[in-house]
């Protein structure tokens, strides 16, 4: 695995370093719109529930509150440390619930749930197992569903990992970011090291069967040796894996950013040294590079996944539940199924508002067209097996491949020069540093790219 990455040229990298959309969805958030309203929404729910359903659903729920602005976050989240607003707030993610889960047919199983933030963790463990019973009283929930929670070291003690087991958790993602005490300061995340081993220590003990370690390159102050500490001393740990991401310092999406020095920022030069740093070390290591900014043990469910062409993506990054309807709750939650996306209001008093007159809290939506459909397909494929069979594409969606795709065959041939694509005969190989730039390669099969960036920035640098 690590032979694929022995040599790469930073200055190709840079050659493609553009923004982009990270395609967790296509078509890309930017194109949800208020003309779908929380009628569509109800409307499709009731339409997608017959009894030829797709058996499976994923539910995510959004707890936005943390005890700290941490300076770099790009989520969407308050800052209190009012435990009744938190109180409050799970009230309405269960009048939301209540509203959604007659909807569901009976016979359609929870096969996974993910609880992100803000911080899930910010709730004490009595708000952890009242709002997690809620969830199982009002779903069918699988004994052996996928239940992943976000963590942050600085908010928990024992309490709260036993009370995320007894909620029924089997998986976590502990924020980390970087070791370095001088890192930490300028972002306004102090975090020594012994407490999140303690955290690692205690998700073990209470036999956690996975183990994601967030992690962030491109942070003030950061140098290659202070970073590859901090990599060194989580491969140390040992998680099953690794997410290692990109700073995105886009301060005109994220107000709160300018609270960062530009000047105080690891130079572009600098940052592809440290992901190429990175990407060694930890192949090295014996993890393997799934995509993206993702790494994991070969025996990991996400690497299995990739062996076998069933990974996915979705809003969380890479999954392996591909089948599954996925169903958002609480404010800025998206849910995705069929040919439609729906976004929860971000604004809290909103998000209330309609829950009290009986709405559902849709903000915007999108409605999937036939193109659509087959460019999440190729885009998703490329991004999850590394390549793409014409034939494959053709039969699913009767189109032919050459034809439909002139313009983006096009786009790939300067990426093809550069030992990034391979294109024999009638497929698409990512091969090589191409795989480090899978956003670039996504976007040549955009419609609506041109379009989005055209009037100002509204996505991350791809590198």
């Amino acid at each position: 695995m690590s032979s694929a990455f022995a040599d790469i040229d930073v200055s190709l990298l840079k050659k493609y370093d553009r923004p982009g959309p990270r395609y967790t969805s296509y078509p890309t958030a930017p194109l949800f719109t208020p003309l779908f309203t929380p009628d569509d929404y109800r409307g499709e729910i009731a339409a997608t529930n017959g009894p030829n359903a797709s058996p499976e659903l994923s539910l995510y729920f959004h707890f936005p509150f943390c005890d700290t602005l941490c300076y770099f976050c790009g989520c969407t989240m308050v800052v209190t440390r009012d435990r009744r607003r938190i109180e409050e707030y799970n009230a309405y993610l269960q009048k939301e619930m209540a509203l959604v889960a007659p909807l569901i047919a009976p016979h359609r199983r929870v096969t996974q749930i993910h609880w992100g933030g803000g911080t899930p963790t910010h709730l004490s463990p009595d708000q952890i197992v009242s709002i997690a019973r809620v969830i199982r009283s009002s779903f069918s929930v699988s004994p052996d569903a996928e239940a992943s929670v976000e963590v942050d070291p600085r908010e928990l003690d024992r309490r709260h990992m036993e009370a995320l087991r007894e909620a029924g958790f089997n998986r976590m993602s502990m924020g980390i970011q970087d070791f370095d005490a001088h890192v930490q300061a300028a972002v306004n995340r102090i975090q020594p090291e012994e407490v999140s081993h303690q955290v690692y220590t205690w998700a073990r003990e209470l036999g956690f069967a996975s183990i994601n370690v967030d992690l962030m390159y491109g942070l003030p102050f950061q140098t290659l040796a202070s970073f590859e500490k901090t990599i060194r001393s989580i491969i140390a740990y040992a998680p099953d894996r690794i997410a290692v991401f990109n700073y995105a310092h886009v301060p005109w999406l994220k107000p709160h950013m300018k609270l960062i020095r530009p000047d105080e920022l690891p130079s572009p030069g600098l940052k592809l040294d440290m992901l190429k740093m990175t990407i060694e070390t930890l192949t090295a290591s014996g993890y393997e590079y799934i995509g993206m900014d993702h790494f994991a043990k070969p025996g990991d469910e996400l690497a299995r996944a990739r062996a076998e062409r069933t990974l996915y993506r979705n809003f969380q990054g890479y999954s392996t539940r591909a089948g599954a309807d996925l169903y958002g709750f609480g404010m800025s939650a998206i849910s995705h199924f069929q040919n439609v996306y729906a976004q929860n209001t971000k604004n809290i008093p909103e998000y209330y508002k309609a829950l009290d007159a009986g709405r559902l809290a849709t903000h915007v939506g999108y409605r999937m067209t036939d193109d659509d459909h087959l460019r999440k397909f190729v885009i998703m494929r490329l991004m999850c097996d590394l390549e793409l069979d014409f034939d494959v594409v053709e039969k699913k969606f009767g189109v032919s491949f050459r034809d439909r795709f002139a313009s983006a065959l096009e786009m790939l041939k300067p990426l093809a020069a550069d030992g990034l694509v391979e294109m024999p005969g009638r497929s698409i190989r990512i091969v090589g540093p191409g795989r480090l730039l899978l956003r670039n390669i996504a976007m040549c099969f955009d419609a609506y790219l041109e379009r989005l960036t055209r009037e100002k920035p509204i996505f991350s640098r791809t590198v």
